[in-house]
C-alpha cells in the first residue's frame, strides 16, 4: 500500500475536483428535489380528483426502480427521443426525479401525522382549507419531517457515486483513475474517499439531531 504516492499533491488535488463534482451534483439534486418533492407530496395529500391518483401511480412506479436504470434511462434512452444532456445534467436529473418520489412521500407523510384536532380547530377557526394547510399543517409537520428528509439527503449524497457508471468526473471517478496507474494506490483511495464521505454525512446528521432536540 502506497500511502506516500496515494497521497501526493496532484493526487489529493484530483480528488478534490472530483469531491466538488459530488457536492455541486448532490446540492443541485436535493434543492431541485425538496421543492419538487413538496409539491407532489402536497398536492397528494390535498386529494385531488384524478391528479392524486395520477401523480400516486407515477411515485410508485419511481420509487420502485433501482436509481440506476433511471441514471442509465436519462443519460442513454432519452437522446433516442431528442432529449440529449451532458454527464452532469444527466446525472442531476436521474437523481432528482428519483429523490423528488422519495421526498413526496416524506411530506405527504408528514402532513398526514397532523393531529385531526387541529385541522378541526382552524376550520372552526374561520380559517378555509388552504390557509389551515398554509398556517397550521405545514408548519408543524416541515419540524416532523427534518430528521427523515436529512437521512434522504445523506442518501442522495452516496447515491451520486453511482452516476460513475456513465463517466460522471465526481470522487470516484477520478479515484478509479489514480489507482488505475498503480494497484497499490488502492486501499489508500478507498479510505481517504470513505472519510470524505462519512466527514460531510455525520456533519448532516449532527444538525438532523440538533434541529430534532429544538423541536422536542
Amino acid at each position: 500500500m502506497d500511502f506516500m504516492g496515494a497521497y501526493s499533491p496532484d493526487h489529493l488535488s484530483f480528488l478534490m475536483e472530483g469531491f466538488w463534482v459530488t457536492l455541486k451534483v448532490a446540492f443541485i439534486s436535493i434543492v431541485l428535489s425538496f421543492l419538487i418533492g413538496s409539491i407532489v407530496g402536497i398536492l397528494r395529500y390535498a386529494r385531488i380528483p384524478v391528479l392524486s391518483h395520477v401523480l400516486a401511480f407515477i411515485v410508485e412506479i419511481i420509487r420502485n426502480l433501482p436509481l440506476l436504470l433511471i441514471i442509465f434511462f436519462t443519460y442513454f434512452a432519452l437522446p433516442e427521443i431528442g432529449i440529449d444532456m451532458e454527464i452532469t445534467s444527466a446525472a442531476i436529473v436521474a437523481l432528482t426525479v428519483f429523490e423528488s418520489a422519495m421526498i413526496s412521500e416524506i411530506i405527504r407523510s408528514g402532513l398526514k401525522s397532523i393531529e385531526k384536532g387541529q385541522i378541526e380547530a382552524a376550520r372552526s377557526s374561520g380559517l378555509n382549507y388552504y390557509q389551515t394547510l398554509r398556517f397550521v399543517v405545514l408548519p408543524q409537520a416541515l419540524r416532523r419531517m427534518v430528521p427523515p428528509l436529512v437521512s434522504q439527503f445523506i442518501s442522495l449524497l452516496k447515491d451520486t457515486s453511482l452516476a460513475v457508471v456513465i463517466a460522471l468526473p465526481d470522487l470516484l471517478h477520478n479515484a478509479q483513475i489514480i489507482y488505475g496507474q498503480k494497484q497499490s494506490y488502492v486501499v489508500p483511495l478507498f479510505l481517504i474517499i470513505a472519510m470524505m464521505y462519512f466527514i460531510v454525512n455525520y456533519a448532516l446528521s449532527i444538525i438532523a439531531r440538533r434541529l430534532e432536540v429544538k423541536r422536542v
